[in-house]
């Protein structure tokens, strides 16, 4: 690692731990030669995932569609940008999960809507109407009554 002040080869690590978000590494480093400090992140490089949509095109996994999905259902809703991003996390473990470097679409779909169940029900009901297009007022109604039929039960 290079000093970015000074540009000598010879630097020393003097700190590491996890980011917030637990995905990279934050290094503190202090040049040996003239004592500057800096920060570095180190990061896993992880192979690229295929998405395959519905219509048979593949395209490159891209978190921050799924982001915009998710802050469009959660508008004027109780959900912060950090649960947004754990939401984002915990469906790009499962992908990855799988073992393989292709994905359908509406698997993503169903990930993100399990989590958003557990988040915050009115967000939920609206990432499942755009997804899942529903057509008519009985489609609807019945996954509402899904939804009101777990908070009966309790779960």
């Amino acid at each position: 690692m290079f000093c970015p002040r000074c540009h000598a080869e010879s630097c020393k690590v003097i700190d590491s731990r996890p980011s917030n978000d637990r995905r990279d590494i934050k290094r503190r480093r202090e040049c040996e030669s003239c004592s500057f400090r800096f920060t570095t992140y180190e990061r896993i490089e992880f192979p690229p995932i295929l998405v395959v949509k519905k219509n048979g095109n593949r395209e490159e996994f891209n978190r921050e569609k799924i982001l915009r999905g998710i802050i469009r259902s959660a508008e004027k809703r109780p959900v912060s940008m950090d649960t947004m991003n754990n939401i984002i996390n915990v469906v790009e473990t499962k992908i990855r999960d799988l073992g393989s470097n292709e994905v359908r679409s509406d698997l993503i779909g169903e990930y993100v809507m399990e989590e958003l169940k557990d988040v915050d029900e009115i967000s939920y009901i609206r990432f499942a109407s755009v997804y899942r297009q529903f057509r008519d007022m009985s489609v609807f109604f019945n996954e509402l009554k899904d939804v009101l039929d777990k908070d009966k039960k309790g779960e």
